[in-house]
């Protein structure tokens, strides 16, 4: 199925996806030439890369024409090898050829790397094997060879760009809102992308899809697989929703199954929208949800994404630093009742803040804004609050500070990247809690 022995293979990219790639393709018998544009000294991590794979750093790729099969790492656009590589699968592909158990796919734009935890404790709390790999940290091909009853991958519209037989057994698509248009020519260009999980499905495989999202549920038309639709707003049947506080999971020919969310740990209206996609997940792929359901007491906001950092002085500073576009930073907002000081900004990815922006008039008392977008959203906010300038996130959370009153949340949710500031939102976030605990001196929780 895999057939790369004796196969001239280029990589392109050595973070860690590329690394993985590299490894695994030597282990298989392949020739591996790894390639990345950046110096030596900016790949991280190279101890951990084969020493027979053969590696070129600081200069232009290789003409992927020289070579059977290329692997590129997601963050490398199509038309860097489409037009002259003879094969393109990237990691997505190769695990997938390789992976033994079902697998649990899911893309959206938002709440991915949440709903593929949640999965993951579901599955776990029922018995089953399960790990969590993919776009959120994890290289998909490390799960290959795992004793598991279930993998469950995260995916990106980058890594679907790269897939050509890649079935799930359950493909879950959470939403699709504008992103990443900064690569995609535009929205239907990534809708397409998205709707990749789904191409290869057939019969007896289940695409559970957000039919609150109408760009999702038109996917439902050409859906090969099941359809299982979820809905946080109304009843759907057969499907998954939301009523009164609990989850109600629905198929032919069987009794209701109703879950409390009760014992939830996870905060935010957003987060019970993705518990109800990954009980979905879970009940479409065969798994007691109810034997599952116990994880939920337990289960808290992963790091960056709605993180309650710190109380000080009865002020609430929060985390979302994974909110990296404005449909993100919208459902951070509207999950917030209390007056909201806003820390917003950084790399815009050419999307637009107008709704936004509109939404951010009924939540936020005071904006502060970091980063090359500052000067677009001041526009559109200054008429509607009130708006600061920070030249860093440790000015901006001082400045946050002294806004705040009593009963407020200061949330950092950009709708923006990070890399004009930051390495990544991992370090955005990092530096927003140090700064945040700096406050504690002298303060009282």
């Amino acid at each position: 199925m895999l057939g790369i022995e004796n196969q001239r293979v280029l990589v392109l990219g050595l973070g860690a996806t590329g690394r993985s790639a590299a490894n695994f393709c030597i282990a298989r018998g392949a020739s591996v030439l790894a390639a990345d544009e950046r110096a030596e000294d900016c790949s991280g991590e190279l101890e951990a890369l084969d020493p027979r794979v053969e590696r070129t750093f600081g200069q232009p790729f290789p003409d992927p024409g020289n070579f059977d099969l290329v692997v590129p790492s997601p963050g490398v656009p199509p038309e860097r090898y489409r037009e002259r590589a003879q094969r393109v699968w990237g990691d997505i592909e190769l695990a997938y050829r390789s992976i033994e158990a079902p697998i649990i796919a899911v893309t959206g734009t938002n709440g991915k790397s949440t709903t593929v935890c949640l999965i993951e404790a579901l599955l776990c709390a029922a018995g089953a094997r399960a790990r969590a790999a993919g776009n959120l940290g994890t290289p998909a091909l490390q799960l290959v060879g795992a004793p598991l009853d279930f993998a469950v991958l995260e995916i990106s519209s980058f890594q679907l760009e790269t897939v050509e037989t890649f079935r799930p057994t359950v493909a879950v698509i959470l939403n699709i809102t504008p992103d990443h248009l900064d690569r995609h020519a535009d929205f239907d260009a990534y809708t397409s992308a998205k709707a990749r999980i789904l191409a290869n499905q057939r019969a007896t495989d289940t695409a559970v899809l957000n039919f609150d999202d109408s760009t999702v549920a038109a996917l439902a038309e050409n859906a090969s697989g099941r359809v299982f639709p979820f809905r946080s707003r109304e009843p759907v049947s057969p499907g998954a929703f939301l009523d009164a506080g609990s989850v109600v999971l629905c198929k032919k020919g069987a009794e209701p199954i109703r879950i409390s969310l009760d014992a939830l740990k996870l905060t935010g209206v957003h987060n019970r929208e993705n518990v109800l996609a990954a009980l979905a997940a879970v009940y479409a792929a065969g798994v007691n949800p109810r034997s599952a359901a116990g994880a939920l007491a337990s289960f808290a906001n992963l790091p960056h994404r709605c993180e309650l950092v710190e109380q000080i002085r009865g002020v609430r500073y929060v985390n979302d630093s994974k909110a990296t576009n404005p449909g993100a930073a919208m459902r951070s907002l509207a999950g917030f009742s209390e007056n909201v000081i806003w820390i917003a900004g950084g790399r815009d990815k050419n999307l637009g803040f107008d709704e936004l922006a509109g939404l951010a008039a009924s939540h936020v008392r005071a904006a502060v804004l970091i980063g090359e977008s500052a000067p677009k959203l001041e526009a559109l906010l200054s008429r509607r609050m009130e708006v600061y300038n920070a030249a860093s996130i440790e000015e901006a959370v001082q400045r946050a500070s002294q806004l705040a009153e009593l009963g407020d949340v200061v949330l950092l949710s950009p709708a923006c990247a990070s890399q004009d500031q930051f390495r990544d939102f991992n370090e955005r976030g990092e530096r927003f809690r140090a700064a945040v605990r700096k406050l504690r001196t002298g303060g009282n929780s």
